[in-house]
């Protein structure tokens, strides 16, 4: 199973932080962004990830991170996206690298407090198809929202007036490498992005969509508020525990 970190983007939300560098790579608490991410996936048994990136500072991730030698990996791969194309059109790159293997794609503004470590291995065993973390949320109109009907997920509606329920989608997926010809039927959303969404109510359509609410707590670190919240938690408990 490979791994891919999503980390493009302009950080519009973060200026003028974010005016000279990229938003992945700045502080959160002790460390860059950009390693929670990893170690997510590093602690979850995997070890081949790619890194999709882009923006004038991209080159700051290879002189940061060079082959991952600081979380034990051989090697890292990276590749870059032209302009803001959302989440879906991201992971479009990743095609020929992927291969047929299975991936787990993680945006790279994300963090856990404890691992995924079962959620992948659920999902090697699932065999295809697709898997998805929810977590619960106060405010799921800010999120894509997940309704379950009798144990398994009927839809998804990307921040919804009303939503039907407190589960949000957060940024950690698993598919099979059939994602790839999905992306390429989607069409732009209003906002002009392919949206990770429609990939995710395909699989849910093909009956072969999971889920798993995520245990400790998840927060992004995208905007101001998120991003102070979220070095506190990793000061006052840690992040990506592997017990």
């Amino acid at each position: 199973m490979k791994g891919i970190i999503l980390a493009g983007g302009l950080g519009t939300r973060l200026f003028p932080l974010t005016k000279i560098t990229n938003k992945h790579l700045l502080p959160v608490y002790d460390r860059p962004m950009i390693y929670y991410p990893i170690e997510t996936l590093v602690n979850s048994g995997i070890d081949d990830i790619m890194i999709v990136t882009g923006g004038k500072k991209s080159g700051d991730f290879l002189s940061l991170l060079g082959n991952g030698s600081d979380f034990g990996l051989k090697h890292l791969n990276y590749t870059y996206q032209v302009g803001e194309g959302g989440i879906a059109d991201a992971l479009g790159l990743c095609e020929h690298w992927a291969g047929k293997d299975p991936i787990c794609v993680i945006l790279g503004d994300n963090l856990i407090e404890r691992n995924i470590k079962k959620a992948v291995g659920d999902f090697k065993a699932q065999g295809k198809g697709a898997k998805i973390m929810l977590k619960e949320v106060h405010d799921p109109e800010r999120f894509g929202v997940a309704h379950l009907d009798g144990g398994k997920v009927s839809s998804i509606v990307e921040k919804p007036k009303d939503p039907q329920s407190n589960l949000a989608v957060i940024g950690i997926y698993m598919y099979d490498n059939r994602v790839f010809d999905v992306i390429k039927t989607l069409e732009p959303s209003d906002r002009g992005e392919l949206e990770i969404t429609d990939v995710n109510n395909w699989f849910i359509k093909d009956e072969s969509m999971t889920y798993e609410v995520l245990d400790g707590w998840w927060t992004d670190a995208g905007t101001f508020e998120s991003l102070h919240r979220s070095a506190g938690l990793v000061a006052n408990g840690g992040a990506n525990k592997t017990d």
